[in-house]
């Protein structure tokens, strides 16, 4: 896609919002367009910081696993009048009036779904990943019941047993994890806990794995215990529909995944099952755990599943996994070390002792030069690592050797040695000549 970039802001304390002055300046924006003139006019302290925002956005390196950039027809779709219409219940079955219009539009986003994953069924009303899983547990468990997933230090997600969440309070969560010696799943202590503990179900699925899970092995042994088969494919899920990962759906009972991350739609979530379990995966969605459909989203799904079928799309998600081993490969060169050894997703792990750092100080040096990403749980010990991936910037239109040069910016950052003003200044210049609304998706 293309469009003009954002009229720079005057110069201001960092982390301030934009003048007042400098937001009317701005005019309509290249995504927003004209929706923007009118909060202006209404809400100028709101509209300052949305400003200062989207400038964040463009003048930084997005390095967040969990973040991305939609097109502008995304964002044009979630700013639309679909706001405004209460639609509980399915297409054909609402409890309002006036939703003929809006039933195809779910029904457009629910087939778009379902041809672009080959799954026989489809919701795509869950309000996020977090909504998506608690259905697909509403559908096939009851309080009490075992759960076998990964272990929150191993990259278990909150929705795997954490117990300030849903899942840790209403569930018994036992948690699998990964080798010591490789970083890879052990999948003959999952089949070892598997038979002890006779799970009701089994969660395949991580926010900091690299790799790709053997689907195959999971469905193995769920059926060895007669346990459903539940993915979460939360991360991987955009790189599914790319053709750049496996696909989970021909083995799991239910896949949830969110429909952001380097799917590229909007923030939501979506739940993928056989015609078996379609009524119980709908009705733990409405109106078990959620009450109307968010119907600006679900029309924003339909878009971003639309722009995940094309070849444009296919080419993308094989550059994203290329720019994170590109970028994997730059990053141990500076001396990090990555988990498992490298990646084959969007995905890294990188273990920043022996720079002689911990993940907070790298993350807020890091930040500091404006290069924004997050940290998480190493599998063994007490440590931290930092967690970063490429959706965003290959959004942008980087490829592998820009992603050599923000390995070594990366790098200039985590050591300080007095460069920081530089390497910041670099990192704008980088970023300046990749802007969001720009760049081809």
């Amino acid at each position: 896609m293309s469009a003009t970039p954002l009229t720079p802001a005057p110069a201001r304390a960092a982390g301030a919002a934009p003048t007042t002055e400098a937001a009317e300046q701005a005019g309509p924006h290249p995504a927003w367009g004209h929706g923007f003139e009118a909060l202006l006019r209404q809400d100028p302290e709101l509209a300052g910081l949305l400003l200062g925002e989207t400038e964040r956005q463009a003048t930084g390196l997005q390095l967040i696993a969990a973040e991305n950039f939609t097109s502008p027809a995304v964002l044009a779709t979630l700013g639309s009048p679909l706001t405004n219409k209460y639609a509980e219940g399915y297409p054909g079955a609402r409890h309002h009036g006036g939703c003929e219009l809006v039933d195809l539009v779910e029904r457009i986003a629910t087939d778009r779904a379902k041809t672009l994953f080959g799954a026989e069924h489809a919701n795509v009303q869950p309000h996020s990943g977090t909504a998506a899983v608690l259905a697909a547990y509403a559908a096939l468990l009851r309080p009490g019941d075992t759960v076998l997933a990964m272990g929150l230090r191993h990259g278990g997600h909150l929705t795997h047993g954490s117990p300030a969440n849903f899942s840790g309070r209403w569930f018994d969560f036992v948690g699998y994890g990964v080798r010591e010696d490789t970083g890879l799943i052990d999948y003959e202590q999952v089949r070892a806990l598997a038979r002890e503990h006779r799970p009701q179900a089994i969660v395949c699925g991580s926010i900091s794995y690299p790799r790709h899970p053997d689907y195959a092995a999971f469905r193995e042994i769920a059926d060895e215990v007669g346990a459903y088969l539940i993915v979460d494919a939360a991360h991987p899920i955009g790189l599914v529909a790319g053709g750049a990962a496996p696909n989970p759906v021909p083995y799991a009972d239910v896949v949830c995944a969110t429909t952001h991350k380097v799917l590229r739609g909007p923030r939501g979530g979506i739940v993928l099952c056989g015609a078996r379990l379609a009524e119980q995966v709908d009705r733990a969605v409405f109106p078990f755990t959620q009450g109307g459909a968010q119907m600006h989203t679900v029309a924003a799904k339909a878009v971003a599943f639309g722009e995940a079928a094309t070849p444009a799309f296919t080419a993308y998600a094989h550059r994203v996994v290329a720019n994170a081993r590109a970028l994997g490969a730059a990053l141990a060169a500076q001396g990090l070390v990555l988990a498992t050894g490298g990646t084959d997703t969007h995905l890294l792990v990188a273990d920043v002792a022996p720079l002689a750092l911990d993940a907070a100080t790298a993350r807020r040096r890091l930040a500091a030069a404006a290069i924004v990403l997050d940290v998480c749980g190493l599998a063994h010990g007490t440590a931290r690592g930092l967690r970063l991936g490429t959706a965003a910037l290959t959004t942008q239109g980087m490829g592998e050797a820009e992603m050599r040069h923000v390995g070594m910016l990366l790098g200039a950052a985590l050591r300080g040695e007095g460069r920081e003003g530089q390497v910041r200044a670099e990192v704008a210049d980088l970023a300046g000549r990749f802007p969001p609304y720009r760049s081809h998706m």
